[in-house]
């Protein structure tokens, strides 16, 4: 990949997401951009949110509401979605049994696993 431009935007919006654990929506990472860029637009927003998850600086997290989730921390991990409040909460599984679970999948099939994700489903602490 090409050098990329640096943008301050961009920076801000990164530096959010480093800071966050709430796994924000594009809505949520605007708002919060906007304290520090007032003229900043929603688009500009999704292109780099889009621009840093396909470089691999932040996750990008389907959720079954349909709204997409952000999480500044691109190091393999799983997440917990609440069904009740919406939340994502990160877990930390021991990469042991995430690696594992890879080796009985890679069983099933003639191909190779080169990583997996995923979302567990159920009430988080707060809503039980």
């Amino acid at each position: 990949m090409p050098n990329l431009k640096y943008s301050r935007q961009r920076e801000a919006i990164q530096d959010y997401l480093a800071s966050t654990k709430e796994h924000p929506t594009a809505d949520t990472v605007h708002l919060n951009v906007k304290k520090v860029f007032p003229n900043v637009s929603l688009g500009t927003v999704y292109r780099n949110l889009s621009l840093l998850t396909d470089i691999g600086e932040a996750i990008k997290i389907s959720t079954p509401e349909g709204r997409d989730r952000f999480d500044g921390n691109p190091a393999p991990h799983n997440h917990f979605y609440c069904t009740n409040c919406n939340c994502v909460l990160d877990l930390d599984l021991d990469m042991t049994h995430i690696h594992q679970i890879n080796e009985v999948a890679a069983g099933c099939f003639n191909g190779v696993v080169e990583s997996s994700v995923t979302m567990f489903y159920g009430k988080c602490g707060d809503c039980i």
